[in-house]
């Protein structure tokens, strides 16, 4: 069970400008989804960011209201939360499929986002993984918004000077010929 295993988490990134971030959540179960923006707006407001929060009907249309804000909104990143459990048709199969698509293509255009929705086979598996006492996937979709924001300005800088500060003593990028960071 993943639930049993340690694995290593990427400290939070520190930020020279301020961040925004978006939370767009489906609380079509509302415990879920409220365990859910707790952890990510832990996690946002440790890393300085102010958080704000958006309600959309399922998890289908989480992706459109990303792309939208993208688009038309002052966000430096998104984070997606809700969740989908298993039912008895495969109708659970497209939402998941389509909304994780939808998600992962914006993020091929460059657009930073954390995808918080759970996809579980039982509501027992949903609320460990919400729990930001447990697993708290909500945090870990905030954090990995961060984290791509913070590569998007580390990039950015390269042209604009605008960048970023991590915390800790280094960090370093994968493929990253230039070494380590001191913070």
């Amino acid at each position: 069970m993943a639930g049993t295993e340690t694995h290593y988490e990427l400290p939070l990134p520190g930020f020279d400008k301020p961040v925004r971030l978006l939370i767009v959540v489906a609380p079509y179960y509302r415990d879920i989804a409220d365990d859910l923006i707790a952890g990510a707006r832990a996690t946002g407001e440790a890393a300085g960011a102010t958080v704000d929060l958006i309600e959309v009907p399922g998890a289908l249309e989480i992706p459109t209201a990303v792309g939208m804000a993208a688009r038309m909104a002052d966000y430096d990143g998104f984070v997606a939360l809700g969740c989908v459990i298993r039912g008895e048709t495969t109708h659970y199969d497209t939402v998941c499929n389509d909304s994780s698509r939808g998600l992962t293509m914006l993020g091929l255009q460059g657009v930073c986002v954390g995808n918080g929705i759970l996809t579980v086979e039982t509501r027992e598996q949903a609320e460990v993984r919400a729990d930001p006492a447990r697993m708290n996937k909500g945090g870990g979709a905030a954090a990995a918004a961060l984290h791509l924001i913070a590569l998007s300005r580390k990039w950015a800088a390269r042209k604009t000077g605008i960048g970023f500060k991590p915390q800790g003593e280094s960090f370093r990028i994968a493929g990253d010929t230039e070494g380590p960071t001191r913070a």
